[in-house]
């Protein structure tokens, strides 16, 4: 009975010891909050940087809500129910293609299934939204091509093309939205937004080229914006910035 007695006391005191040993690491361990998971509101804005003197800003905004004088927004060759069907596009509620679209009347997917806009990689269309549609002035539509042949980098060409065309219409500023995640595509942020502004900075740079040549007027645009969801709002600072590290200042290619 007393060896049955003492196996009791030394189990009993090894189950108190490690009991005691969980709770001192436990208490000496710090508290590590949890990640913050508070997305931005609509309409946060950052200025990102300035390259020969263009403000690169990003904005927390749905297309159809921005006060722009040229709004850009970007369309893959159509496919029945592309930015409608969720999953893979996004839901209704987060998506600006379809707010853009519906705040039209039908307008976008009527262009789109009747073939009048392809959306062919690089293809162009601009409008002038109705009174009471979007608040945009303007409303340039680019193509993406097939879907099924998207690659991040083609988008430095859509940016480019975008500041082109805002140029050529002589706006003081214009906003871009990608619309990849709206059509359903699984894109990386950061390196979109990168390959967008390194486009349209790369477009300006000639045009400040050819004006030394006395070959372009006056350059107009000041600011380009780039449209973002709330949980994609850092993502895209981060490919921008990277973008702006990058480009040289006043070094046009010739």
């Amino acid at each position: 009975m007393q060896i049955q007695d003492m196996k009791k006391t030394m189990k009993l005191s090894r189950a108190i010891l490690l009991a005691a040993s969980i709770l001192i690491l436990t208490s000496a361990a710090p508290t590590v909050p949890p990640p913050s998971k508070t997305l931005p509101v609509v309409n946060t804005k950052e200025i990102l940087g300035r390259v020969d003197g263009v403000d690169i800003e990003a904005v927390v905004q749905s297309p159809s809500a921005q006060q722009t004088p040229l709004q850009i927004v970007c369309l893959f060759e159509f496919v029945e129910g592309d930015i409608f069907n969720s999953p893979p596009a996004l839901p209704k509620e987060l998506n600006g293609i379809v707010h853009v679209d519906e705040a039209l009347h039908g307008l976008i997917t009527e262009l789109r299934k009747t073939n009048k806009f392809e959306g062919q990689f690089l293809e162009t269309l601009l409008i002038i939204p109705p009174a009471k549609t979007v608040p945009a002035n303007k409303l340039l539509l680019i193509g993406l091509g097939n879907r099924n042949d998207f690659k991040p980098e083609m988008m430095r060409l859509v940016g480019l093309t975008g500041m082109r065309e805002a140029l050529r219409l002589e706006v003081a500023n214009y906003s871009h939205a990608s619309d990849l995640k709206d059509a359903g595509i699984s894109s990386p942020t950061a390196d979109v937004a990168g390959f967008v502004i390194q486009g349209a900075i790369e477009a300006y740079q000639t045009q400040m080229y050819l004006k030394k040549q006395n070959a372009s007027e006056a350059l107009s645009v000041t600011k380009v914006s780039l449209l973002t969801g709330p949980a994609y709002f850092e993502d895209s600072k981060i490919g921008v910035k990277k973008a702006i590290a990058a480009l040289s200042p006043s070094t046009p290619k010739e």
